[in-house]
């Protein structure tokens, strides 16, 4: 008798991201009344820094975008200044990954104009930029700033050309680029760089992918793939490989990951619905996780990569029954590492005007910084000056820590607070000082056991100071506290209340009622 051992599998991967989530701001925290866009054009329309948050913008005249500091959320006054120096609409912006207070745009008017934003709030129109590159013969539809190398920006136009410039120069208006590379057949949909910026992958409208050396402008592969009609390309960091999003011969919505030294056959193929809206694809080098959002969804559809097969791990998708019109991406120096948040977007909702910050985050019980989920990053210091960039030399990005009180390039201006009008007066804060009160003493009679959560809570301590007890990064804490438990991951607003002399307190807050604590 022959006695057959099976193998057991288990039924998930072991992930320290399968159970990140989205968080939603709460309405107050979100920007409203926003003029978004109705540009039918595949891009982005939002670019944000820890500073700003700036959208194109419904303009009459022209074209012109909004540039909102961080802080100031609610309702957006209908006189708010714009950024308007364009003649025809514009359909991309993207802020200098080296200085926060630089940001370039593209127009339907041919031109490309990068704008110094003051630090201080805007008190009028800026109508006048910093500098103008004339090159381009048709509109201009993607700009993409040098990963590495300071005052490197790459443009593409309906001209079919793809343009380097260096904005290194005190010339006002720039009319030739340092490289000019004419090869595609068609409109260029997408731009991706590797990690040190030495490669370019472009899609094209001929749905064809190419791996581009840009300083020599020649292609080093091409996929011919004809079931992947490719839409947008994305390097995938330093592991060699590409994703790709389009639709396959059968037109359902697909997304494909390429061996960066193959461009054949994909390593994988993955057919995702039936919709139509563009997909747009988000890496996240650090932990290693894909976002895709499609243009025209609800939801954001969210993967892990590995190195070896299967490569793509879906883990799961945010769902909402808001659909995005374009979405913006907060670098990651920007995150609250406090709250466990490892990526956030900004969804720009045109129905209703609305911008919606969406926070993914991984739950933890440790209040500590969690230095597994949040490696060195990429900071806001560049490797290579632009001329060093284009004599050939190669750099991959300055890293800096996230940890709280790590040095980082950039620090943020001071703007003024602006005061969130359902704040409760002192009043609120003797319930909260008793509250810390009781927490040191019955913290004094648990076991010593776990020595890193033994430390003052770091919330009450900005209690005291923004007289905001119950917010923390935009979110209500109280009515949707953090899942701790995987049962709580299922349901995450619907947590019970963490303590019994928490829940009284969390009815005062939410419902403005005076309870007795006992």
């Amino acid at each position: 008798m022959v006695i057959t051992k099976m193998s057991w599998h288990p039924q998930y991967r072991s992930s320290k991201f399968r159970h990140v989530f989205g968080k939603p701001a709460s309405k107050e925290n979100c920007y409203d009344c926003v003029p978004i866009t109705r540009s039918v054009h595949d891009n982005h329309f939002c670019a944000v820094n820890p500073h700003f948050i700036a959208v194109v913008t419904e303009c009459a005249g022209g074209g012109a975008f909004l540039v909102i500091p961080l802080h100031q959320t609610g309702k957006l006054d209908p006189h708010y200044p714009k950024v308007c120096g364009h003649k025809g609409n514009v359909l991309d912006i993207k802020w200098n990954p080296f200085d926060d207070f630089v940001i370039a745009s593209c127009s339907e008017d041919a031109t490309i104009k990068i704008w110094d934003i003051p630090k201080q709030l805007l008190s009028r129109n800026i109508t006048l930029s910093k500098k103008e590159l004339l090159g381009h013969g048709r509109r201009v539809g993607l700009l993409e700033w040098h990963p590495t190398a300071a005052n490197i920006l790459f443009s593409t136009g309906y001209d079919y050309k793809l343009m380097i410039w260096n904005l290194d120069t005190k010339e006002p208006v720039i009319l030739n680029p340092v490289k000019t590379i004419d090869f595609h057949q068609d409109v260029i949909l997408s731009m991706s760089f590797n990690t040190d910026g030495s490669l370019l992958a472009t899609t094209c409208k001929d749905r064809k992918i190419r791996i581009i050396d840009p300083r020599a402008g020649t292609v080093l592969q091409e996929a011919n793939y004809k079931s992947h009609r490719a839409n947008k390309v994305l390097f995938l960091g330093n592991m060699k490989k590409l994703l790709s999003t389009g639709t396959s011969r059968w037109n359902n919505r697909q997304i494909a990951l390429w061996n960066e030294d193959d461009l054949s056959v994909p390593l994988i193929e993955e057919d995702l619905d039936g919709s139509s809206g563009v997909l747009f694809p988000f890496f996240d080098s650090d932990t290693k996780m894909l976002y895709v959002v499609g243009k025209g969804d609800g939801n954001i559809r969210y993967y892990e990569i590995s190195a070896e097969k299967p490569y793509l791990n879906y883990l799961t998708e945010y769902r909402s029954y808001l659909p995005q019109k374009g979405i913006g991406i907060m670098p990651k120096r920007g995150l609250d590492v406090s709250s466990c948040e490892i990526f956030r977007f900004y969804k720009l909702i045109t129905t209703k005007g609305l911008i919606e910050p969406i926070s993914m985050i991984v739950p933890r019980r440790s209040e500590s910084y969690q230095e597994d989920i949040y490696p060195l990053t990429a900071g806001s210091q560049s490797a290579l000056t632009a001329r060093e960039w284009l004599s050939g030399m190669n750099k991959g990005p300055i890293l800096v820590s996230l940890r709280p009180g790590s040095e980082l390039v950039n620090s943020q201006p001071q703007f003024p607070e602006r005061t969130i009008s359902n704040s409760r007066p002192l009043e609120s804060n003797r319930y909260l000082d008793r509250i810390e009160r009781k927490m040191t003493f019955e913290d004094a009679k648990k076991p010593h056991k776990f020595q890193d959560e033994k430390r003052p809570r770091q919330g009450m301590d900005q209690v005291q100071e923004d007289r905001k007890p119950w917010l923390s990064n935009g979110f209500d804490l109280f009515e949707c506290p953090p899942p701790k438990t995987e049962n709580e991951v299922s349901f995450p607003h619907f947590a019970p209340p963490q303590s019994k002399w928490l829940w009284p307190l969390q009815q005062q807050l939410l419902h403005g009622t005076r309870t007795r604590t006992r």
